[in-house]
């Protein structure tokens, strides 16, 4: 299947990449950490639901595919698990909600030289080639998911004495991971960039103040530190950029609209798209939308991932209009806000409702494009 040409997403209809696990692998992910199952039951386990999850995908009309994120226990988990120097701490944010209810939840952290040990997701996209014919998505945390949620404290005293000598570490393995990537047959790798969404967020920018570090230059810094992971990326990948406010079991960590960050990120970052989220107010309006290049797209994450109602398609249809105004609608697509399930305990939706959501992106792109 073709990939789109420059200047619009690949496909009209997208997904973020991860998807709700059916209880048995959930279930699996228990038993093989208390040891009660062998890795080999473990992975048996795994590419079963991978084939399910991918004819589900396929089945509803998807252009492109991915394994769900089946294989990882966050979204980032096995970036840190198989990377050497990194770690994992306590973050110095909460995930919360409307109500106020908040989560503690833990982030990576830098305890040593990091380099790349060996591939982190080529096997995940290898077994998706060989059992679909849909181009290949494949997702990655952001190089900031590395470095942001600890602060200061992001590493072990005198691991790294700058932190721009960290990103060139950083940068290496993700140079290395998406060259085999490619050779793995990888046609989309999506990077989700949380920090920078999070960087929108006044609240979250005084804390970051009050730490004694700029917000400014930290999204300088990690728009840099994109450019630098994708420098070497092969002639006719697409790369995308997600960009969340966060997403656990319904509750988020920011709110606010691009406004702050949009000029710069949608400018100076070397991808081809963008996927947004528009689910609630808290995204704010369209008008950042005017910043994108026309070289570039973007995808309206205006399906919420974290409720079961289903949006109604005549609002999706109006809302796709008012972006529009801002940028070309050759240029836009559609998908939900963020992953069902950034995490093995996803969020508070069904799996039949994933599935009514995922048909809904489908069936909204072809009402509103054709």
């Amino acid at each position: 299947m073709e990939i789109a040409p420059a200047g619009r997403p690949p496909f009209r209809a997208d997904h973020i990449g991860s998807l709700l696990r059916p209880a048995k692998l959930r279930h699996a992910f228990q038993d093989v950490l208390a040891r009660r199952a062998t890795e080999a039951d473990f992975r048996a386990i795994q590419d079963d639901a991978i084939r399910g999850i991918v004819r589900l995908q396929e089945e509803i009309g998807l252009g492109v595919v991915n394994d769900g994120e089946f294989r990882r226990g966050s979204y980032w988990g096995r970036f840190v698990q198989l990377t050497d120097g990194l770690a994992v701490k306590e973050a110095m944010f909460k995930f919360h909600d409307e109500h106020g209810h908040e989560t503690a939840f833990t982030a990576p952290h830098v305890s040593g030289k990091v380099h790349r040990r060996q591939p982190i997701a080529t096997d995940e996209v290898a077994f998706v080639r060989a059992i679909s014919d849909r181009v290949a998505k494949v997702t990655l945390p952001s190089p900031s998911t590395m470095h942001f949620w600890r602060g200061r404290n992001y590493a072990d005293p005198g691991v790294y004495e700058t932190v721009a000598a960290f990103f060139a570490d950083l940068a290496k393995v993700y140079q290395e991971e998406i060259a085999d990537l490619a050779a793995a047959g990888a046609q989309y790798v999506q990077l989700d960039e949380v920090a920078i969404a999070v960087l929108c967020d006044g609240t979250a920018r005084e804390r970051i103040t009050a730490d004694g570090q700029d917000p400014e230059k930290l999204v300088d810094l990690y728009i840099d530190a994109i450019n630098q992971a994708v420098a070497k990326r092969p002639a006719g990948m697409v790369i995308g950029v997600h960009m969340c406010r966060g997403n656990f079991k319904g509750q988020y960590l920011a709110e606010g609209g691009y406004d702050s960050v949009a000029e710069k990120l949608f400018q100076r970052a070397n991808v081809n798209h963008f996927l947004l989220e528009y689910d609630t107010p808290r995204a704010g309006d369209f008008a950042p939308l005017r910043f994108l290049p026309r070289e570039k797209g973007v995808v309206l994450g205006m399906i919420s991932s974290k409720v079961p109602a289903l949006e109604s398609l005549d609002t999706l249809k109006r809302r796709a209009d008012q972006a529009a105004k801002y940028v070309d609608g050759a240029r836009l697509a559609i998908s939900p806000q963020c992953g069902f399930a950034s995490s093995v305990g996803g969020n508070p939706l069904t799996e039949a409702d994933m599935r009514a959501k995922l048909q809904l992106v489908v069936d909204a792109s072809r009402a509103i494009w054709g």
